[in-house]
């Protein structure tokens, strides 16, 4: 059995702050009329991009199971991932908008995965269930769908599942039988989910449970991917969290605040935790109320962070080989592994799986490892860096991180010790480290967020879900789409 490490158990603490980053002349002074910004008229992508997303696609295509369960990574022998399943499902949609597979494909493949997982045990012991309480445990067995090990019951990882699901829900919009079937199926799972009796006294969320020790300690709370966690639960439609729950989730803001003027912004180190959200909901001219009062929306502080992000790279403050205008990305992502190593003039520390982001960030740490997700992953915020970002990147280092599916999950070019044992990649003595595997939950934000800029597809589908129309309305959302949705 292979243990898959959560992403949220690996982020770190803020390192020391880095002022000179604040002012980002050097991104704000670098434009492209090239690209057009995300709703003002027809996108269009350089060749390139159409071999990425249809191999990105084929991930998720190729590797599902015949239940429509989706594996962590590939090629490393791993379990499903409930929320790659959630990418998985949107990733076959968009198949089928861009002409690769059929509707009635995708549509009796989700149909599958539904039905699997509606039939799955759940129940409050620690072996032989699938979940409980209508969450689903984070990683199950790619054959069995129960349980793996003493994997955690995952609010964020059953939210990402249930954004996917949702989403088929919305653009499954036919009379006929099998579609019809789907829908029902696909909002009694989203609506078994309890979020009431996760809640705690004090509104917030834990991000888990265990039946062997009960509640995680650690809530969601401050600015980072859980947003999502709490539109879902405030737009549940049986089991809702109490008024007052997105006002416990924003209390923290005050401490997330960094950068100066066009980069003054929401900060969360790693690029995920602005990509998640955003894939599925449209952000754009919408507000809650700490947004009305910082005066503009959640997509631009996405975009704000992405092009922060780029002037990281730029500074290099720590000095790794490879960071410039168009090779830069941090996110969670795999790494070289749990080194230390002592160099010329420093101790460098260097990670396996972890999050990753700028030092001066909530949950920043950076190692050298770089993500192609955190970057492609952003293309609709900020499209005139991450566009050319892509092509020079694959350019730059070719197949030997661009292969099967798209650009493998990370690479470290100053990562150059061959005398260190690898499990996780491959090491050149000039061009660094390059990871093995691909991962479902890093494949998603590309492919998605390169279908919001196309097209604004899975968004558009989205403004019809009511789930997300009530949990946005009761966080207090007002303005743009929302107003005339229903």
């Amino acid at each position: 059995m292979t243990v898959t490490t959560d992403r949220r158990g690996l982020v770190c603490g803020a390192a020391i702050g880095l002022s000179a980053l604040s002012t980002g002349g050097a991104v704000w002074a670098r434009s492209s009329d090239t690209f057009k910004p995300v709703g003002t008229g027809a996108k269009t992508l350089p060749p390139f991009f159409t071999d990425l997303e249809r191999r990105t696609f084929n991930f998720f295509w190729e590797r599902a199971s015949d239940k429509g369960l989706v594996p962590d990574r590939w090629p490393s022998k791993s379990s499903c991932s409930i929320a790659a399943i959630g990418f998985g499902i949107t990733a076959w949609i968009i198949g089928a908008e861009r002409g690769w597979v059929t509707r009635e494909q995708v549509r009796d493949r989700v149909l599958a995965t539904l039905r699997f997982l509606a039939n799955l045990p759940m129940g409050e012991g620690p072996i032989g269930f699938a979940g409980y309480r209508g969450f689903f445990y984070h990683f199950l067995d790619m054959e069995t769908g129960l349980r793996v090990g003493h994997t955690e019951l995952s609010t964020v990882d059953t939210a990402l599942m249930h954004m996917g699901i949702l989403h088929a829900a919305s653009w499954f919009d036919r009379g006929d039988p099998r579609e019809a079937e789907l829908r029902k199926l696909a909002h009694e799972l989203v609506d078994r989910a309890e979020w009431d009796w996760f809640q705690r006294d004090n509104l917030a969320i834990p991000m888990g449970w265990h039946p062997e020790t009960g509640f995680i300690e650690r809530n969601w709370d401050g600015y980072n991917e859980g947003k999502l966690v709490y539109v879902l639960a405030l737009g549940s439609g049986k089991h809702p969290v109490k008024p007052g729950s997105w006002e416990a989730w924003t209390r923290p803001y005050p401490e997330f605040w960094r950068g100066e003027g066009k980069l003054r912004r929401l900060a969360f180190a790693p690029m995920f935790g602005h990509q998640y959200s955003e894939m599925w909901i449209d952000f754009r001219g919408i507000y809650d109320a700490p947004m009305r009062k910082a005066g503009f929306d959640y997509f631009e502080n996405s975009r704000r962070a992405t092009l922060a992000q780029h002037a990281y790279a730029i500074a290099n403050p720590m000095g790794w080989h490879g960071y410039d205008e168009h090779i830069w990305g941090l996110t969670a992502c795999d790494g070289p592994g749990g080194f230390h190593l002592q160099l010329d003039h420093h101790q460098a520390n260097y990670r396996g799986y972890s999050a990753r982001g700028p030092i001066s960030e909530p949950d920043g740490f950076d190692d050298g490892t770089i993500a192609p997700t955190a970057m492609l992953g952003s293309v609709a915020f900020a499209p005139e860096i991450c566009v050319p970002s892509a092509i020079v990147m694959h350019e730059r280092h070719g197949e030997r991180l661009y292969g099967q599916y798209g650009f493998r999950d990370s690479f470290n070019p100053s990562f150059t010790y061959m005398d260190e044992k690898q499990n996780s990649g491959t090491v050149d003595p000039k061009t660094g480290w390059v990871a093995n595997d691909w991962l479902g939950i890093d494949q998603g934000p590309i492919i998605g967020m390169l279908a919001n800029y196309r097209s604004e597809s899975v968004w558009r589908a989205m403004h019809r879900s009511a789930n997300i129309v009530r949990g946005l309305k009761r966080a207090g959302f007002i303005g743009g789409w929302l107003e005339q949705a229903r």
